[in-house]
C-alpha cells in the first residue's frame, strides 16, 4: 500500500494551539530552528509565539484549496512531507507553481509527488481514442507537489514547483 505525503499548512498561533496544547501534529519554525510537536503538546519554552511560524497538519487532498488558480501561486507556506518522512517539500507563500491537464481517453501517471521532472522527461502519458500515445512534458523542469485526481474535467491535475 502507497503512503500518502502529509501536508502541514500555515496557521495562526491561536488555530494550531488550544489551552496552550497542540490541537493537531504540527510544525513551528523560528529562526533556524524548527520543532515537529504531536497532538497535545505544549509549545517549548525557547518559542516566543509572536515570532514563530505555526504550520498544522492537514489533509493532503485539500492542497488545492491554498494554491490561488488564478495566479497560480501559493496562498500560505507549507510544508509535504513526502513518506519516509526524511524528504520535505517547501513552499512559501506565493511561490509560483505549473498547473498542468492530464486529459485524454485513457491517462496514465508516469511521475508522482516528489519526483523531480526535466524539462525533457515525460510525466504522463495519454492515450487517444484512436490508440495514439503522447508524452507530456512540462516546459520547465520542477518537482511534483500535488497531482490533482478528483476533478471531474481534465482527469489530472499536476503542481509542480519549477526550479529557478
Amino acid at each position: 500500500m502507497e503512503k500518502m505525503p502529509m501536508l502541514f499548512v500555515e496557521k495562526s498561533y491561536d488555530e494550531c494551539f488550544e489551552e496552550e496544547k497542540a490541537k493537531n501534529e504540527c510544525i513551528i519554525i523560528q529562526d533556524n530552528i524548527e520543532v515537529k510537536l504531536s497532538k497535545g503538546d505544549k509549545l517549548p519554552n525557547f518559542i516566543d509565539k509572536n515570532k514563530a511560524k505555526f504550520l498544522t497538519k492537514e489533509v493532503y487532498d485539500r492542497f488545492h484549496l491554498y494554491v490561488d488558480k488564478n495566479e497560480m501561486k501559493m496562498l500560505r507556506d507549507a510544508i509535504i512531507v513526502l513518506p519516509g518522512r526524511r524528504t520535505q517539500i517547501k513552499l512559501k507563500k506565493g511561490d509560483k507553481l505549473m498547473i498542468l491537464p492530464v486529459e485524454g481517453f485513457v491517462s496514465t501517471l508516469i511521475a508522482g509527488v516528489g519526483n523531480r521532472v526535466r524539462k525533457s522527461d515525460a510525466f504522463a502519458a495519454v492515450t487517444t481514442k484512436k490508440g495514439e500515445v503522447h508524452y507530456l512534458k512540462p516546459p520547465k523542469s520542477g518537482v511534483v507537489v500535488y497531482i490533482d485526481e478528483f476533478t471531474n474535467r481534465p482527469h489530472y491535475l499536476y503542481y509542480l514547483l519549477p526550479e529557478e
